[in-house]
């Protein structure tokens, strides 16, 4: 785990977090769900919660219901404006 600084609201208040950040630019926005499931599962550990932040309403929802029901992990999708506390 790495502590990162990120700004709150946009603010200019820098809040450290304590989290791994990953960023992966190997799939595109249209990458489709199977290969998105088949990345995520290559993971050693699930994530406590895996956030779905993309994608129109249905097609996002039934990523969040494969993540669950292939994964068996977590998911939800994220709510535009949404605030979460890691």
């Amino acid at each position: 785990m790495s502590t990162a600084l990120t700004f709150l609201g946009g603010l200019g208040v820098q809040v450290p977090v304590h989290a791994t950040i990953m960023v992966s630019d190997a799939y595109s926005a249209r990458a489709d769900r199977d290969e998105i499931l088949r990345w995520l599962g290559g993971f050693k550990l699930p994530p406590g919660i895996t956030y779905v932040v993309h994608g129109e309403a249905e097609a996002a929802d039934a990523l969040r219901d494969a993540i669950e029901s292939r994964l068996g992990w977590n998911a939800a999708v994220a709510r535009d404006g949404q605030r979460v506390t890691l």
